[in-house]
């Protein structure tokens, strides 16, 4: 039998924080009845927002074709849905159960090329698209070919999503933290960073590259243009890559701000030494398609030759998913103006981010009205990481504190969130992240229950 001592430690070291102890009382707890408000993770369906009816209807059509020839498809199905549906399966007649190009099927690699000319219009090669299950799988294939050396590092955002730090530590490199500036909006300072890169090479780490999540996992904010500009110029300076985690990029809720990326940045800017890896991911922005393992990466500045082994790395897998593929198909190539589908798409897309904004609206004026509390209204993504104040305890460990506030919060209310020392916090602060995905209803009742609880324990420690 294996025993914990014949693990890998690089696993045994890894953690993810949205998916732990606290996640799994929780789940205890619901079996025994009790009522729990999940804002742990971003899984939209899981939390009742309703799957968008095109993407269905298509890939009902494509894993049973024979529904486009029955005399109910008229009846079940738009006409422009079945047109779609045949139009993939001309392109990809062996159907969804079939592997594909280990790059991905050349039609979508086209589409999303054309998706990012749109969005930006700057010049987009399908021939540098990659196809991947999540925008996971494409972060751990840019860390598989940059991580070369046992002192190769990755310079990430402090806070940061637990796939970095996880992925970092399974790899054997090495994590190079830089702190997010909380009082100016959680945006990356450009001192800050120079630091953390001088501090590296001080300690014999070689930083490969820097790793941006915008808009932001876990603080909800959105990177302005100077921003990124002052990041390509740090990276450039530093021969280092760029990963822009960029999968919340329709999750603009701020009037007044929108989404740039850092493609559109660096082409702007004429950089064409920096190496850009960016992702896209089905999981998020409207769709919520968590369960289908889509996602995408472009890859800029990058020779043929080296973009042959990336290639080469998801031909060891084979490929993405099929289903992932086509719903990333339909992310970027949705019903246009005329279609059948057109108006149903509009609403139903319109309704979800419509509702996410009010919701972040009612969380971050509620939260921050909390004595004890601090939080903006959230500019983008699903999330808020609140900071909260306790009265001081000479020599407690901060990560034992937010995680007993946590697990206390779970118990008495329901309400399950992640402490912020599983994302990372400055020192001598304490947060906690949550999404506003439940009902708003459901949120409404969370800003109230934790205006009771946080006073409550707030006074209850005081008192020891």
């Amino acid at each position: 039998m294996v025993k914990l001592t014949d693990v890998n430690s690089k696993l045994l070291k890894a953690h993810y924080a949205v998916r732990g102890k606290i996640v799994n009382r929780a789940q205890e707890l619901e079996g025994k009845g009790r009522k729990i408000i999940y804002c742990n993770i971003g899984n939209p369906q899981a939390l009742k927002q309703k799957p968008l009816t095109f993407v269905r209807q298509v890939l009902s059509l494509l894993e049973y074709p024979a529904l486009m020839d029955s005399p109910e498809a008229a009846r079940l199905f738009p006409a422009d849905a079945v047109k779609r549906a045949r139009a993939i399966l001309a392109h990809n007649p062996s159907g969804t159960g079939a592997y594909t190009q280990s790059a991905g099927i050349p039609f979508i690699r086209k589409a999303i090329a054309d998706f990012i000319h749109h969005r930006d219009g700057i010049p987009a090669d399908m021939n540098r698209v990659l196809l991947t299950d999540g925008a996971s799988k494409g972060v751990q294939a840019a860390f598989t070919l940059l991580t070369n050396k046992p002192n190769d590092g990755y310079m990430i955002p402090i806070p940061q999503y637990p796939l970095y730090s996880a992925t970092i530590e399974l790899y054997g490199a090495r994590q190079i933290n830089y702190f997010l500036d909380e009082n100016a909006g959680w945006q990356l300072n450009e001192k800050e960073l120079n630091a953390s890169h001088e501090a590296a090479k001080k300690n014999g780490i070689n930083p490969v590259a820097i790793a941006v999540i915008n808009p932001g996992n876990p603080t909800g904010a959105l990177l302005s243009h100077e921003n990124i500009e002052m990041v390509v110029r740090f990276a450039r300076k530093h021969g280092l890559a760029i990963l822009a985690d960029e999968v919340y990029q329709e999750n603009v809720y701020a009037a007044g701000k929108k989404f740039v990326s850092f493609a559109k940045v660096m082409h702007d800017m004429g950089e064409t030494e920096t190496t850009l890896f960016s992702f896209h991911s089905v999981s998020k922005g409207f769709l919520g398609e968590c369960g289908h393992r889509g996602g995408y990466m472009e890859v800029r500045n990058m020779s043929d030759e080296v973009y042959a082994e990336l290639v080469k790395l998801q031909s060891i897998g084979l490929c993405s998913n099929v289903d992932g593929q086509i719903v990333t198909y339909l992310m970027v190539a949705p019903p246009v103006k005329g279609d059948e589908s057109y108006e149903l798409y509009v609403k139903e897309r319109d309704g979800i981010l419509g509702d996410l904004k009010e919701k972040a609206g009612i969380l971050g004026k509620g939260l921050s009205a909390i004595p004890g509390m601090h939080i903006d209204i959230p500019q983008g993504a699903m999330y808020a990481f609140v900071r909260f104040d306790l009265p001081h305890q000479a020599g407690a460990d901060p990560a034992a504190l937010d995680n007993d506030y946590c697990m206390s919060l779970l118990e008495e209310t329901g309400i399950c969130v992640v402490p912020g020392s599983g994302f990372g916090q400055a020192p001598g602060t304490l947060h906690f992240r949550t999404t506003f995905l439940p009902p708003k209803d459901d949120i409404k009742e969370l800003v109230e229950k934790m205006r009771v609880f946080h006073t409550a324990y707030a006074a209850g420690l005081a008192k020891k």
